[in-house]
């Protein structure tokens, strides 16, 4: 259990779902681990359930001046950083026709402006030979109802994963992103529709999965475990669908 001994990893987006399953899988695995969020409570209840090599950071990616902090305090904390693993997101939905500018600035604030400031405050710390991640999605490769703006931000940044890759070679540091299907994350209940129109939604999208099921957080955490070990020392500049089967067929 030491496939990330003595690595330093820092998760957005790690108070739940995704990040957090990473968060605890990459701790089990010997890392050094930064948690950001955008909740101290959540941040909190988190941290009382983690054990190992751990600090919590409240950061908001879509704001500039959080995301300079987080890398600073990673840095001043633990001196490197291995694994960059952007994940935080949101995807509320909305028809074209109701787009607002709010909306729109909403999700690209947080699902692509803020990777890429985090990216660039981080590169300077980040260790010759270390690992960004993205979280992406399918909704960048199928369309989706309702998820316009969401689609999109996700397909920007997978064109800026695509020059970081290039951009970064010389240092070693290899750049992939993770593309999950539908997951079983709190990503839906923040999407601010009734119940039974996000059990309904659910219900669709499982049933357009070959395998007929959501994913869990684990399959997306062991994905990561993997793109950031050197059992993944020749995987540079993909995007990996986790989705069983949604995207291929």
């Amino acid at each position: 259990m030491n496939t990330l001994q003595n690595k330093v990893a820092v998760i957005t987006g790690a108070n739940s779902g995704i990040g957090l399953a990473t968060a605890k899988l990459y701790l089990q695995e010997g890392a050094k681990v930064v948690l950001a969020g955008r909740r101290k409570e959540a941040l909190d209840d988190v941290a009382k359930s983690l054990s190992g090599d751990f600090i919590t950071v409240v950061a908001d990616v879509s704001k500039s001046d959080d995301n300079e902090r987080l890398i600073k305090t990673t840095v001043d904390t633990y001196g490197k950083i291995d694994i960059l693993f952007l994940n935080a997101g949101i995807a509320p939905p909305t028809p074209i026709s109701d787009i607002t500018v709010a909306h729109y600035d909403e999700i690209f604030d947080i699902n692509v402006k803020g990777p890429i400031i985090a990216t660039k405050e981080a590169l300077p710390h980040i260790n010759d030979g270390g690992t960004i991640l993205f979280t992406s999605s399918v909704v960048n490769q199928k369309g989706f109802d309702g998820l316009s703006v969401y689609s999109a931000s996700k397909g920007a940044l997978r064109s800026f994963a695509r020059v970081l890759t290039s951009e970064v070679k010389s240092r070693g540091i290899r750049v992939n992103s993770i593309a999950p299907g539908p997951i079983n994350t709190p990503i839906y209940g923040k999407m601010g529709l009734p119940q039974e129109v996000v059990e309904d939604m659910g219900k669709g999208f499982a049933e357009q999965v070959p395998l007929g099921r959501f994913g869990t957080s684990e399959e997306i955490a062991s994905t990561a475990l993997f793109l950031a070990s050197d059992a993944a020392s020749y995987i540079n500049g993909i995007e990996i669908e986790v989705d069983g089967g949604l995207s291929q067929i």
